[in-house]
């Protein structure tokens, strides 16, 4: 895969005091947490810990009951849609696509916030070439969507995002259909888009790729944040014990890379103790 060409740009993006309840149940409990351009911060936490409506709150796709989401210090709703759009990519976790067109067609609709009125710039041409290269993507430019396997898909709809060259990338579990060695280039391309200047905020369920990818991280449970900073921080054994209710056991390996293998469920009593 290519690089990503991305300038800098100087905004934050910040979650501040983000609350929702949903019938009753508190889904996110006045999240505050700022993440920086250039960095890889990875969301972690257990099966309904609040994950996918965070990112979906800070995207701008879901209406937090409380708090605001800011971009360099300007609260989202009072910057233009357009402005946003080319601010803000969004990856959701599903990879259905409804459109019987080809990749290619797909993936410059991730230009669509750059259009002028005279259509696709030479620019626009570049940006979606360079996004399918790093997708490895490019071999099937002319290919209807529809006969693109489930991992395929996931891999085409990363490149339409980063088609729209967007200065954050807000990813929802984007390795869960990948084979092994494309879930190793997906991590690759969310630290060369970090590198080249843009923020990633990712969903991700696998500590180990977490521990290998983020700069960051967020640690979440039951719509609370339990530890948000660096991987060596956060994914401790009894962080993780607290967190998910499993023991743990962390190492490295020979070229120095963490890796945590959970090795057993807590019983119900020595969970809640963790959590208390």
């Amino acid at each position: 895969m290519t690089a990503v060409t991305q300038v800098r740009p100087p905004e934050s993006l910040t979650a501040e005091s983000l609350s929702l309840t949903v019938q009753g149940a508190v889904i996110l409990n006045s999240i505050s947490a700022r993440f920086m351009p250039g960095e890889v911060t990875v969301v972690l936490g257990p099966n309904g810990a609040g994950k996918s409506t965070l990112l979906a709150c800070l995207a701008g796709l879901r209406a937090a009951d409380a708090g605001d989401v800011l971009i360099g210090g300007v609260s989202r709703a009072k910057i233009d849609r357009r402005a946003l759009a080319r601010q803000i990519g969004f990856l959701p976790q599903s990879a259905d696509v409804h459109w019987d067109i080809d990749v290619q067609t797909l993936v410059a609709l991730g230009r669509f916030p750059h259009r002028g009125r005279w259509g696709e710039t030479a620019a626009d041409h570049a940006a979606v070439a360079q996004a399918m290269a790093a997708t490895d993507v490019t071999r099937f430019a002319e290919r209807r969507v529809n006969t693109l396997s489930g991992g395929e898909r996931a891999r085409l709809l990363l490149a339409r995002v980063l088609a729209g060259e967007p200065q954050w990338l807000l990813a929802d579990e984007p390795l869960a259909n990948l084979d092994p060695a494309h879930q190793l280039d997906g991590l690759d391309c969310l630290r060369r888009v970090a590198a080249a200047g843009a923020g990633v905020v990712v969903v991700l369920h696998d500590l180990n790729h977490a521990a290998r990818v983020a700069d960051q991280l967020l640690l979440l449970r039951n719509g609370h944040v339990i530890a948000h900073g660096p991987p060596e921080s956060v994914l401790t054994e009894e962080l993780i014990a607290k967190t998910y209710g499993v023991t743990s056991h962390i190492g490295t390996t020979p070229d120095g890379q963490r890796f945590i293998v959970p090795s057993a469920r807590q019983t119900l009593s020595a969970a809640n103790t963790q959590i208390a």
